[in-house]
């Protein structure tokens, strides 16, 4: 069996300027970068705002299990069933992140015959969005750390500095550093942070910035710091968003690839759904709206994260309207939700599905409270039986769901053509009602709350006075109105990765705070949940290599 790496590389891929102009794009609405990869200009964006919009479509999943659920390899097949089907479609997709490339995860351009190419450019350093991105996070902290230590005229509290610095890449012995050693010319000793590039607030800036002027903006109201009164200090104030913005300047266009059946694609920024808001930017959103007649995104990790911060936060902030939403689960990963062992999901067992099935039931119940059409897909695996493919179909239509079985990783669009026929069903038989799940005048804890009980199930939160303090504060200085991203373990419902299936009625822990002032969210931190992954035993880059030819192998 070919390896993803391996179809990838046999693909015949069409020149990028083949892909535009079969989307009504010329070569002056485009940025090269080599033959397969170009960048949307800002003429071509200014232009597309002249268009009618198409279908808005999100692609989202069951909680993500060892078993796997193939939320991306779902929404390329699924454009490429659109293709095969004469319809124009467009997929707006989130870039990889190098840490999980190289951590646990490997690649993440889809799998099989539903792929995103050139493969291993997007999973490594594609345009280098990611590396500017990272050179405007540390800038910024570089200036913050010189203006303490050049007189601090702005009364910047050594202990209130909350701007930590990034590198894309999973490293745990990063978390707390302490920096400023050695000589009194080397600076202020002080403890730091890093985070990961993807769990930046410049990532999240980037993703929700309508052009330029706007990104500008938003970083000027990041807060970096307090002084001694206790007073926000911003970017601004540090005269650091000139410099940052033209490290952002290419950064901030939307990029443009193709699957491996020639659909377009445009993949942009890359916030992860458990530590920010998981999406990929306004602007790929919006240009695919418009260039397209259905255009398919999706949202990181499972619904009750991805989902909920594309709802509650992205459509919110960017006026979008979803029109449906596809829900993807397998087989396994149900079962494996009904306490099967990842070595034993092969056997068909009706009675742990039966058990495993809650959690796919709620996430049905949360998207429906959001107004909009549902669509579930099987992602098939050759172990599925019939026996439970039945189960699951009869179980999702009882509950006003349409139901359809994608092949897409073995047969690429074509096994996506059932699903693509019943998305469009479900278009013209449903009309969206969307609507976020709370409202802007609630307080930070009554969102929070909301969320918790709405969407993950609990019965309470408990808030850790530090959590409740820095709310508090938060609302005294005007952000109360802001919608709150909240990050949590993907595993569970919870914020325990242990508890699988439907946890009800637990108690969710949020014990941080902290607002992102710039993207204009405020994130709660729960349970253990960190913002700097670590790397597993054995990393996925350890089965990583290139040959003398430069042919890369591994990125499975």
């Amino acid at each position: 069996m070919k390896t993803d790496i391996e179809i990838a590389q046999e693909a015949a891929l069409e020149p990028i300027l083949e892909v535009g102009r079969r989307m009504g794009l010329g070569e002056e609405d485009l940025e090269c970068y080599g033959r397969y990869k170009a960048k949307l200009t800002e003429e071509c964006l200014a232009r597309l705002e002249e268009k009618p919009d198409g279908k808005l479509i999100l692609v989202t999943a069951i909680n993500p299990t060892p078993a796997g659920e193939g939320k991306t390899t779902t929404s390329v097949g699924l454009s490429q069933a659109f293709g095969r089907l004469g319809k124009r479609a467009v997929l707006a997709l989130r870039e990889p992140s190098l840490g999980p490339c190289f951590g646990l995860k490997g690649g993440a351009a889809g799998g099989g015959y539903a792929q995103v190419v050139p493969m291993e450019d997007i999973n490594l350093h594609f345009t280098g969005d990611f590396h500017a991105i990272t050179s405007a996070n540390n800038l910024l902290a570089a200036m913050l750390d010189n203006h303490i230590q050049q007189g601090n005229e702005l009364g910047i509290d050594t202990r209130q500095v909350v701007w930590k610095r990034c590198e894309d890449m999973n490293d745990r012995v990063l978390r707390n550093i302490v920096v400023g050693l050695g000589n009194k010319a080397d600076g202020v000793v002080r403890e730091d942070h890093f985070v990961i590039t993807v769990a930046s607030e410049i990532m999240a800036i980037l993703c929700l910035a309508e052009n330029m002027q706007d990104l500008k903006n938003r970083l000027g109201r990041i807060i970096v710091a307090y002084d001694y009164q206790g007073r926000p200090v911003t970017a601004s104030q540090l005269n650091a968003v000139g410099a940052m913005a033209a490290l952002l300047k290419d950064a901030i266009k939307p990029n443009l690839v193709q699957t491996l059946e020639h659909t377009p694609v445009l993949i942009h920024g890359g916030p992860f759904a458990n530590i920010a808001h998981g999406c990929n930017s306004v602007r790929a959103t919006r240009a695919a709206l418009k260039l397209a007649d259905y255009c398919i995104t999706e949202a990181g990790f499972g619904a009750d994260l991805g989902a909920e911060k594309f709802f509650d936060i992205k459509c919110r902030l960017a006026g979008l309207k979803p029109d449906a939403a596809i829900l993807v689960a397998t087989v396994r990963a149900l079962k494996y939700n009904g306490g099967v062992a990842k070595e034993n999901l092969g056997a068909e067992d009706l009675e742990a599905l039966g058990r495993g099935i809650v959690n796919l039931e709620k996430h049905i119940e949360n998207l429906h409270k959001y107004g909009v059409p549902v669509v579930v897909t099987l992602n098939s695996f050759v172990t599925d039986t019939a026996a439970e493919t039945a189960f699951v179909k009869e179980f999702c239509e009882s509950r006003g769901c349409a139901f359809a079985v994608s092949e897409v990783w073995e047969k690429g669009g074509e096994g996506g053509i059932s699903l693509a026929e019943k998305v469009i069903e479900t278009l013209q038989e449903k009309e969206s009602a969307f609507a976020p799940v709370y409202g802007d005048a609630l307080s930070l804890e009554e969102k929070i709350i909301c969320v918790a009980k709405e969407i993950y199930g609990a019965g309470s939160v408990a808030f850790a006075q530090a959590a409740r303090r820095q709310l508090k504060k938060l609302e005294e200085l005007g952000f109360s109105s802001l919608p709150v991203c909240i990050a949590k373990n993907p595993y569970s419902l919870s914020d325990d990765p242990a508890r699988l299936g439907r946890p009800e009625g637990f108690e969710l822990t949020v014990r941080e705070a902290y607002v992102s002032a710039g993207a204009g969210f405020v994130v709660a931190l729960t349970g253990d949940v960190v913002t700097m992954p670590g790397l597993p035993r054995r990393p996925a880059a350890m089965g990583i290599d290139v040959n003398d030819e430069g042919v890369i192998t591994g990125l499975f």
